[in-house]
Order: structure tokens, then C-alpha cells, then sequence
């Protein structure tokens, strides 16, 4: 199980005691932020996650400093990235297929039936490295009944790629439901940061 703490929001002194006790994945969704504090924390062993949504004009920036990106949702996404200068340079990037576990298009994430296309793209690219796929429960209804349909993608995944068998799923409210259903990976934020301070 890996343990990615959200600290969107949260200053570097917070992720500075965090990663004194111990903590080496931390997970950011806003670009600029995030690499702010890549470059601050430099040299302490962190793994940087990012969760957010992913534009293409920001994606080789990101994986200038982000070893694992949770949102990869379009094959032109993966193209850019698997010709960016870190697959040049032969450090693979870890890539989730993110799915979109709700009726809202807007969301972010492919349909269900289509993550196995968009895995199996991105399982041909050099520099790329396929983990898993990754969700987020709808606001309302059942979280488990979202995170089970999220591991049938995952049972389906795995049989073109058996190695891409890791699950991100579960944050704060619902983190024991995702467990439920086979979680390797979470998204924790509050829970550990407390409530994130308010900025733009």
C-alpha cells in the first residue's frame, strides 16, 4: 500500500515535518505549486504524484518533477510525454490510466470501456511506464459501488498488461471503501493535513 499525502495548499514547513516522519510520496494537482515545492524540498527522497487534471501545454513540465502522473485520460497525452526529454534521458515516468467513475463528462477521465484502448496505447510508448489505473467516486452514491467498477477496469487492464495491477483510489471520506476493493494506492488528504488553508 502507498500512501500519497495531498498538501495542495499547505506550506513547505508542513511537508518538511512530513517527510521528517517519514512520509516520501506527496501528491500535488496545481502545476505551478507543485513545482514550487519540488524545487524548495529538493533532496529529501520525495516521490512527487501528480493528481490534478493535465493540460498538454504543462505536461512535459510537470514531468520535470513528478515521477508519477494519476491522470493520464487521452492518448495524445501520452505521445507528448514519451517524447519529452525525461523518456529521452531513459527515466520512465509512471502513468494511471484515470477513469471517469460518474455520468459528468466534465470530470476528467476516459469511459470505462475505453481505458483498456488508451492502456494498451500507452503500454507501446518507450519512456512510459503503465502502473494501474486510477478513479474518484462520484460526490453522491455509493463509493464502493464506484471503486468495484473501478476494479473490474483494473481486472480488464491487467489482462493485456499484468504488471499495471496497481489501484488509486480513495481519499479522505471514503479511503476504506477503496481498501475494500483493492486499493494500492491513496490519496490522502485532509485526514492527515487537516483542513487545507483557503487561497486562490
Amino acid at each position: 500500500m502507498t500512501l500519497i499525502v495531498v498538501t495542495k495548499f499547505h506550506g513547505i514547513p508542513l511537508l518538511r515535518e512530513l517527510a521528517a516522519l517519514g512520509v516520501t510520496d506527496f501528491g500535488e494537482s496545481r502545476h505551478q505549486e507543485a513545482r514550487e515545492k519540488a524545487a524548495e524540498l529538493d533532496g529529501l527522497g520525495i516521490t512527487w504524484h501528480f493528481i490534478g487534471q493535465l493540460q498538454s501545454k504543462k505536461a512535459r513540465q510537470v514531468a520535470e518533477y513528478a515521477s508519477v502522473i494519476h491522470s493520464f485520460d487521452r492518448a495524445s497525452l501520452a505521445d507528448l510525454l514519451a517524447s519529452g526529454e525525461r523518456a529521452a534521458e531513459g527515466r520512465a515516468i509512471g502513468c494511471f490510466v484515470q477513469v471517469n467513475l460518474t455520468a459528468d463528462p466534465d470530470r476528467g477521465g476516459v469511459l470505462p470501456q475505453d481505458a483498456v484502448a488508451l492502456a494498451e496505447h500507452i503500454g507501446t510508448l518507450p519512456g512510459l511506464d503503465l502502473r494501474g489505473v486510477m478513479g474518484v467516486a462520484p460526490n453522491d452514491g455509493d463509493p464502493r459501488r464506484a471503486f468495484a467498477e473501478l476494479r473490474a477496469v483494473s481486472d480488464d487492464v491487467r489482462r493485456s498488461f499484468p504488471r499495471a495491477s496497481a489501484l488509486s483510489a480513495g481519499m479522505s471520506n471514503d479511503f476504506a471503501e477503496a481498501i475494500a476493493e483493492g486499493a494500492t494506492h491513496l490519496r490522502i488528504g485532509s485526514a492527515i493535513t487537516g483542513i487545507r488553508p483557503a487561497r486562490g
